[in-house]
C-alpha cells in the first residue's frame, strides 16, 4: 500500500467517522451492542499461551489488552518500562469521546504532558499491517504538531461497530486486504488513523468497561466531569484457562 493513498483515503474517512465520533450521539450508559467478531485478523484471534498481556485496573472496573513487541517493539517496551515504573498508577482518563477513543496516560493529568523511558523523549511510530484501529484496539497517538506525540498517552478506539458502504469502498481503492475490511465492517473502528498512529495491543476482555467509561459526562473538551482513574497497570504473561 502506497502510504500517500493511505493519507488520501484517511481524509475522506475522517470526514464522516471522526465527525461521528464528536458528536453528542448521547449517553449509552455501557450498552454498545457488541457481537462476536468471527475473523482470522491477528487481532481477533486472542491471545496465545505466553503472551504479554496489560491489566488496567480502573474505578469503573478491569480492562485486559494482549500486546504485540514483535510488531511493534518501540510502542510495546515504552509502555511496558512506564506500567513497570508506576507512572499510569492514579492517572486519570483525561479525554472522552464516544463512538470514537478513551484516552489517557498522562502523568500530570491535563492532556498536555506525557514521558518515555528514553528520559522523556519521544519515538517514533511504529506500524505493521498485522494491527490495525479497530474496536478495542489499544494506541498512542502521533503528531508532528503535538510535543506530547510518541511519549505516555495512550488511547482505546471505541467506535460502534460496522462502517458504511462508501467507507469500506474506499479502503478497497485504498489497498486494504479483504480480510481487513471485512474485520472493520464486523467491529468498526477508525481505519483513518491506520498509518499515522501506532496500534500496540487489543482488548480481549473487558470491552463493555471501555464503553462504560465512554457514556460518562463531560465538558465543553470532552474531559470527564467526574475523573474515571487508572488504579494500575500490571504486566502479566498470559496463561490459558
Amino acid at each position: 500500500m502506497h502510504k500517500s493513498i493511505l493519507r488520501l483515503a484517511g481524509l475522506a474517512l475522517a470526514a464522516g467517522l471522526l465527525l461521528a465520533g464528536c458528536g453528542g450521539g448521547g449517553v449509552l450508559s455501557g450498552g454498545v451492542n457488541r457481537p462476536a467478531v468471527e475473523s482470522t485478523e491477528r487481532q481477533f484471534t486472542g491471545p496465545a499461551e505466553g503472551d504479554t498481556i496489560a491489566v488496567f485496573n480502573t474505578s469503573k472496573g478491569e480492562i485486559r489488552a494482549v500486546l504485540y513487541p514483535d510488531a511493534v517493539p518501540m510502542a510495546v517496551e515504552n509502555f511496558i518500562g512506564l506500567a513497570q515504573q508506576g507512572y499510569y498508577d492514579g492517572t486519570v482518563f483525561h479525554r472522552v469521546i464516544e463512538g470514537f477513543a478513551v484516552q489517557g496516560g498522562d502523568g500530570t493529568g491535563t492532556g498536555t504532558g506525557g514521558t518515555s523511558i528514553w528520559k522523556g523523549n519521544p519515538y517514533p511510530v511504529e506500524w505493521s499491517d498485522s494491527l490495525h484501529h479497530y474496536a478495542g484496539a489499544l494506541c498512542i497517538a502521533f503528531s508532528p504538531e503535538d510535543e506530547t506525540s510518541g511519549l505516555s498517552q495512550f488511547y482505546f478506539v471505541q467506535a460502534h461497530p460496522g462502517i458504511t458502504d462508501e467507507q469500506k469502498t474506499q479502503l478497497a481503492e485504498a489497498g486494504y486486504r479483504q480480510e481487513v475490511i471485512d474485520a472493520y465492517a464486523a467491529a468498526g473502528g477508525t481505519p483513518y488513523l491506520d498509518y499515522t498512529d501506532t496500534v500496540f495491543g487489543q482488548i480481549y476482555e473487558g470491552m463493555k468497561v471501555v464503553d462504560e467509561i465512554a457514556s460518562v459526562a463531560v465538558d465543553e473538551n470532552n474531559r470527564p466531569t467526574e475523573d474515571v482513574i487508572l488504579n494500575s497497570v500490571t504486566i502479566e504473561t498470559y496463561t490459558a484457562g
